[in-house]
């Protein structure tokens, strides 16, 4: 089973339940930021939006380097 490589950093042993979209880090459920994505199909003005939205998962930093302060 995959390990949360920030536990393992702080000398825990807790099991990954994601892992980063962007850096591939396994993460548990205190160090995964999930940020929803709005998804739409089709060319405007005739474009559709899904009504629920994309999770993705990321780590925290990942986020603080690459996010907005729009998806915080």
């Amino acid at each position: 089973m995959m390990k949360c490589y920030k536990c393992l950093e702080e000398n825990k042993d807790t099991e990954a339940v994601a892992v980063c979209i962007v850096c591939g880090m396994g993460l548990c459920m205190d160090h995964v930021k999930v940020i929803e994505l709005p998804v739409s199909a089709g060319k405007y003005p005739e474009y559709k939006e899904c009504k629920i939205p994309l999770p993705r998962f990321l780590c925290r930093d990942c986020v603080d380097q690459i996010m907005v302060d729009a998806f915080d």
